[in-house]
């Protein structure tokens, strides 16, 4: 999660996963768009690929790169989940459940049973 963080504290990397937002495009394209070196842009772009917020893939002489939504979209809601009140015990819950599931007894503090759904 902090990689993540600290990818998006850049506003050029922002930019970047907005222009990938709807399109696969090579690293030529994406520099191209930005008035930066190529560097720069390879240097964002590696900053957003260890983050896992895009991937890459090499095509004959050409890097294309597209955004993994599914990944930003999980991160950013399990730090709201961590920070929000509300969905503290609902992730008690969950993880309660988890365990039954895997046959591991439940934590200490855990309900037997979840509260109804409100």
């Amino acid at each position: 999660m902090e990689r993540v963080f600290q990818a998006l504290a850049s506003t050029p990397r922002r930019k970047i996963l907005a222009y990938l937002a709807h399109a696969e495009l090579s690293a030529g394209d994406i520099a191209a768009r930005f008035e930066m070196s190529k560097p720069a842009v390879s240097q964002h772009l590696s900053v957003l690929e260890n983050a896992g917020l895009i991937e890459s893939e090499k095509r004959g002489q050409f890097v294309f790169y597209r955004l993994l939504p599914d990944a930003l979209t999980n991160v950013l809601n399990g730090y709201v989940q961590e920070v929000c009140p509300v969905s503290r015990p609902l992730k008690a819950e969950s993880r309660a459940l988890a365990d039954r599931q895997k046959g591991k007894p439940a934590e200490a503090g855990a309900a037997d049973e979840p509260p109804p759904a409100e």
